[in-house]
Parts: C-alpha cells; sequence; structure tokens
C-alpha cells in the first residue's frame, strides 16, 4: 500500500511543508549514497534513485505542490554546474589544443543527433518537431556526473584534459542546437517558419554570453584577494543568481553565460580557490536538483501500453533512443579523434566517458516542456528522464571504466607516467650518443678494432635492444 505522506505534509503550513520536504529530499539523497557506494556507483546515480523512491510512483512522500514549486532549482543547478564547467577553459590550453577540441566536440555531438534524428523520424515515423528536439538533447553529455567521477578517481592526463574540455564544449553546441530545434519546432507547429523566430534564440543566447562575459570582468575586480571567504562567495553566488535571473526573464537558458563567465574570470585572475568555494556550496543545491528530477519521473506513463506517440509505445521509443545515442556518441567521439590524430587511448576510450546525460539534458528537457507544453511536452520530459536514469546507471561507470583502461588514474597511470618518463629519458641519452657517433664517423674513427669494443656504440645498441624489446618504435631526429 502506498503511504500517503504527501497528504499528511500537505496539511501543515506551508513553511513546514516546504521545510520538512526538502529535509527529507536532503536526508533521502545522503543515504541513497551510503547504499550505491557499497556498488561504487557515483552519487548522482544515488540522487536520482531516491528521487524516483521519493516520487508519486513509489512512496509518494514529496507533495506535489513542493515539485511543481521548486522548478528554480534546475536552472540554478545548471548556472552553477556551468560556472565550474568555465574553470576548464583555460586559454593557453585552448590556443594549443582548441581546434582539435573544438572538431571532437562537433563530431561526438551531432553525430549522436543524427543518429536519434534518422531512428526517430525515418524509422520511428515519428512528428518532425519532436524528432527535432529529441535529437538536439541527444548531443548533450552530463558535466556533473562526468567531473564528479573524476574528482572521486583523481584522474588525470591527456585523456582527462580532452574529456573535461570536450564535454564543457558539448554543452555550448547542445544550447545553440537545442535553440535552434525548439525554434524550429515551435515554428512548424505554428504553421510559419521565418528567419526571425529562427534568429531571435540565437541572438538572446548571444546576449547571454556578452552578459556573462561582463560578469565575469566585474567579478575580477570585485572578487579580490584581499576579501574576506564569506564574501567572495556571497559574490560569487550573487552573481549567477542574477544571470539565472535574466535567462528565466528572456526564456533562454542560463548556461551559457555562467559558463563564460567562469571561462573569463579563471583567465584574467587565475584564481582556482573561488571554484573550490563555489564547488563546497553546490552539492546540496546539486542533490536536490537531481532527487527534484527523479520525483518527476512518470514510470506508469512510460510503461502504460496506452501510452503512445505516433503509435510507437513510449517504453520503445525510449529504450532505441538510449542505445542509439550511446552508439552515436561512441563513433562520433571516435571519428573526432581519428580526424585530430588523438592516440589510441584517448580515440578508443573518449567516447566511453560521453554516455552519462542527466543534468543538462534533464534541465533542457524540463525548459522544452514548458517551451512546449500539452502532453507532447510531457512527453519529451518522460522519455528523457528515462533514459538519463538508465544513462546514470551505467554512464558513470562507463566514464570510469574510460578512465581506468586509459591510465588516467590508479596504479596503472602511476606505472605509465613512470614508464613514459624513463623511455623519454633513454631518448634523450639515445640522440646524445648519435651524435656522437656520427660525430665520430664525420671525423673519419669509425675503424673497428676487434679487441676494443666500441663502448659509445655498445651502449648505443643495448639501448635499441631494450627499446625493442619494450615494443616501442621511436624516430631518430
Amino acid at each position: 500500500m502506498t503511504l500517503q505522506i504527501s497528504t499528511y505534509l500537505e496539511g501543515l503550513s506551508p513553511v513546514a511543508t516546504i521545510v520538512i520536504s526538502i529535509a527529507i529530499m536532503l536526508f533521502g539523497g545522503f543515504l541513497a549514497t551510503r547504499v550505491t557506494k557499497l556498488f561504487r556507483l557515483p552519487n548522482v546515480t544515488a540522487y536520482i534513485l531516491m528521487g524516483v523512491a521519493l516520487g508519486p510512483c513509489c512512496i509518494n512522500a514529496i507533495p506535489k505542490s513542493i515539485i511543481t514549486g521548486t522548478d528554480f532549482i534546475s536552472d540554478i543547478a545548471l548556472a552553477f554546474i556551468a560556472f565550474s564547467s568555465g574553470e576548464f577553459f583555460k586559454l593557453d590550453i585552448l590556443l594549443r589544443n582548441g581546434m582539435k577540441l573544438v572538431i571532437i566536440t562537433i563530431f561526438e555531438s551531432l553525430i549522436a543527433s543524427l543518429f536519434v534524428f534518422i531512428l526517430t523520424f525515418f524509422i520511428l515515423k515519428l512528428s518532425l518537431p519532436f524528432s527535432i528536439i529529441l535529437a538536439a538533447l541527444a548531443s548533450a553529455t552530463a558535466p556533473a556526473s562526468t567531473m564528479m567521477t573524476i574528482r572521486q578517481t583523481n584522474a588525470s592526463g591527456d585523456y582527462v584534459d580532452t574529456l573535461l574540455s570536450v564535454v564543457a564544449l558539448d554543452d555550448i553546441v547542445s544550447l545553440i542546437a537545442f535553440s535552434v530545434a525548439v525554434s524550429i519546432s515551435m515554428a512548424f507547429m505554428g504553421g510559419a517558419v521565418n528567419s526571425q523566430i529562427i534568429m531571435k534564440p540565437i541572438m538572446l543566447n548571444l546576449l547571454m554570453i556578452v552578459a556573462g562575459g561582463a560578469s565575469g570582468c566585474i567579478m575580477k575586480f570585485m572578487v579580490a584577494n584581499r576579501r574576506s571567504v564569506d564574501n567572495r562567495l556571497i559574490i560569487s553566488v550573487a552573481a549567477l543568481l542574477a544571470l539565472c535571473g535574466i535567462g528565466a526573464a528572456l526564456g533562454v537558458s542560463p548556461l551559457l553565460a555562467c559558463m563564460t563567465m567562469g571561462m573569463v574570470y579563471t583567465n584574467l585572475a587565475e584564481d582556482d580557490a573561488l571554484f573550490r568555494q563555489v564547488n563546497y556550496f553546490a552539492p546540496p543545491i546539486l542533490l536536490l536538483f537531481f532527487v527534484r528530477s527523479g520525483l518527476q519521473f512518470r514510470l506508469d506513463t512510460l510503461l502504460d501500453i496506452d501510452s503512445a506517440l505516433a503509435g510507437k509505445p513510449l517504453l520503445l521509443i525510449g529504450v532505441l533512443y538510449f542505445f542509439v545515442r550511446i552508439l552515436g556518441k561512441y563513433a562520433g567521439a571516435w571519428l573526432g579523434c581519428l580526424t585530430t590524430g588523438k592516440s589510441n587511448k584517448v580515440r578508443n576510450y573518449l567516447g566511453l566517458a560521453l554516455i552519462p546525460q542527466a543534468g543538462v539534458a534533464i534541465g533542457l528537457a524540463a525548459l522544452g516542456a514548458r517551451i512546449i507544453g500539452g502532453e507532447t511536452g510531457s512527453i519529451l520530459q518522460t522519455i528523457i528522464m528515462s533514459s538519463s536514469i538508465l544513462y546514470e546507471l551505467v554512464g558513470p561507470a562507463c566514464a570510469k571504466l574510460g578512465l581506468y583502461l586509459s591510465c588516467s588514474y590508479g596504479s596503472r597511470h602511476s606505472g605509465e607516467e613512470q614508464e613514459e618518463d624513463e623511455l623519454g629519458r633513454m631518448k634523450e641519452e639515445l640522440s646524445v650518443i648519435q651524435s656522437k657517433i656520427s660525430q665520430r664517423l664525420a671525423e673519419g674513427q669509425n675503424k673497428v678494432i676487434p679487441n676494443e669494443p666500441d663502448t659509445e656504440n655498445d651502449e648505443y645498441y643495448s639501448i635499441m635492444e631494450y627499446m625493442q624489446r619494450r615494443g616501442r618504435n621511436w624516430k631518430m631526429r
């Protein structure tokens, strides 16, 4: 029998209802992590599953008024996620590898969207507006769960640098694609398509980027080292909330603006301490966001045989979307890395870490449901939520597997670094020895004396033999 805890909470005063509901969500999310920790799953998975357990389809512990009345949490959580992502947009790294990262991001984002669009529109015969929006959402990757996995493993290296940059750039591509997709879909549903309808959201997002850049410059002067820790945090949170409010007023996501603010600030101020302070403040907000996302999951609608879209069961659409997006992400990442000449470890395993999809996709799905409205918007949110739960169950584990196979953490990471250092040192020694031999050859001192072995040549060939045993082929320059 379903416990009607929500009915009891609704009978209390409004303040008591809100406070107790938030407390239940926070305690529930924390307790869920104690269970998922035993299975080495990330915290994001625990939060979403606890939200499903507390929701209407299970014990029904949170009143519906709280679920609908806390819609603003999605925007605030997205703002914190985006600001943290901006930290990794170091100008020197972007100048060094920027174009390669852009190419990889475009490949992995748009190929996933293309695969999903072919599935929904050409194979399942769903409507064009719905197919466009769902395909745009397929490009998004979850930076929150990916960054949590990296922090929990203390991973580092080229694989991690590439992953973080691609995930951050991925959000930009996803936001632009989603904005254009929503505009085109609304135009088709309204019966008219013109350049003004399509360009308006693009211009608004550009305006938000400018606002985020200006906020980053202002933060550089306001958040000085002489200010206290409390004041630095107050100013930072106030700026993020201000961008959230502006985005809500314009009807666009604050993600681009907050990401730009973090990117501008980290390059101007070179202050990583502020990001750590904000990260200490963010966990309760992220917990509420993911738990609330689980509360919105409509399991009964997904499993209902009468619930269908264009004659196709929602469960079938969700399952196919789940697998096709994974295929598109992996294929796109592999092709992008191949095009840019990335190493085998990055090329073969980057796609594994791009599977998680929760924060941005769920936030954009909620925004799309608000914009589209009606049953179509509800179905869109249900499909994204159901697939996101699956992604958060298997995605972070796959990301952790990718980090391990690429030798980005653990004993394999240390051994790989030690081996590279050793081989690099021997390569330098080999170059010195070769230069000496070349000099002797030029001077005509290359006579072979059987009874007096050439020590330098012996050392040269011993190192070459060692490298061949290690399976490494070095090109001498």
